[in-house]
């Protein structure tokens, strides 16, 4: 069994995490960390886990955690991470890291979050699908809920270098914001309203424009608005795709099926994909329409912004990071309705 250990349970991706590894096959809970709840039960602060997990939070020193734990799964804010990694990794502990702090070029990282990196290193990111290369190494990166949904959105398209220009609408669920309550997250505020917000300077673009990039080095006009919407979970992407010629909705399906025949959580089931049908699941389902007279193609992506956009995903890297499947103990239905 794999000894598990989550830095940093306390919150909405930690519980997530406690969610789908307590009844992963290969998987045995070894620890789960909060400083201001330490001693408490878990269960008493994620209440869908009750009977289901007898552990307590603790808060042990990075050695110690280190020495109990297979895998660390780092679920702390930006800026904080990188001060666990280094003492985490000895060669056989595994790490995957869910912050900011190694998916970017050191360099891009200290522009964009305005924090000096003490532990520069070249780290893989982890979007499974465009990185299976994540299931040799001892540290990944964990991507962002946005720059999920929206690079499984245009990587096809960006791939083959069809794309001119790039305009991402991303609309989240409230959870993404984290377990603590804020202005825009307070009921009266958000209920039957759409907040906007960072409007052309989110920090994940740079996610974005990374993964676009690598894939065309020729694109680089990528832009990225997000939206809070009144909900819980679940990211909607709307990519607006102005390509190099004319398409066709049927050459997007070829390209489309062709990009994703081997990646069991991407799905296309036609149509314009829902929220409902991907909750608290690790899909992520696409749907798409060309607009032949603009050049452009509509993409459409659908994710649960704490499954596929953070803990699923973490969760499906550890698997290849083992040897295992990725599918293993992710394979379940979304939430419907």
């Amino acid at each position: 069994m794999i000894k598990a250990g989550i830095i940093g349970a306390s919150g909405y991706t930690g519980g997530e995490l406690l969610r789908l590894l307590v009844n992963h096959p290969d998987v045995e809970l070894e620890l789960a960390t909060s400083r201001s709840l330490a001693g408490k039960p878990v269960a008493s602060t994620h209440r869908h886990l009750e009977g289901f997990l007898g552990l307590k939070y603790e808060n042990p020193e990075p050695e110690e955690i280190r020495e109990r734990c297979d895998v660390v799964f780092v679920a702390v804010p930006h800026g904080t991470a990188m001060n666990y990694v280094p003492q985490l990794l000895d060669g056989s502990t595994k790490v995957v890291d869910l912050s900011a702090d190694y998916r970017l070029e050191t360099s891009v990282f200290e522009k964009v979050y305005g924090i000096k990196h003490i532990d520069p290193r070249n780290t893989v990111y982890g979007l499974v699908e465009l990185h299976p290369e994540a299931a040799k190494e001892d540290l990944v990166a964990n991507p962002g809920c946005f720059p999920t949904g929206a690079n499984l959105a245009a990587a096809p398209l960006a791939a083959a270098g069809l794309i001119d220009v790039a305009v991402f609408d991303s609309k989240t669920g409230i959870s993404g914001a984290g377990i603590a309550p804020s202005e825009t997250s307070h009921y009266p505020n958000l209920a039957e309203n759409i907040i906007p917000y960072k409007l052309t300077a989110h920090r994940h673009r740079a996610e974005i424009f990374q993964e676009l990039n690598r894939l065309d080095p020729n694109l680089r006009n990528i832009s990225f608005t997000p939206h809070v919407i009144p909900t819980v979970r679940g990211i909607l992407t709307t990519a607006h795709l102005f390509t190099k010629e004319p398409l066709s909705t049927g050459d997007v399906q070829a390209l489309y099926e062709e990009f994703y025949r081997d990646r069991p959580f991407v799905r296309l089931p036609g149509g314009v994909p829902s929220l409902a049908a991907v909750r608290g699941s690790n899909f992520c389902d696409i749907g798409f329409e060309a607009d032949k007279e603009n050049n452009r193609v509509v993409v459409l992506s659908a994710i649960d912004n704490l499954v596929k956009g953070a803990s699923g995903q973490a969760v499906q890297n550890m698997n290849l990071m083992f040897g295992m499947k990725e599918i293993r103990g992710l394979w379940l239905p979304a939430a419907a309705p």
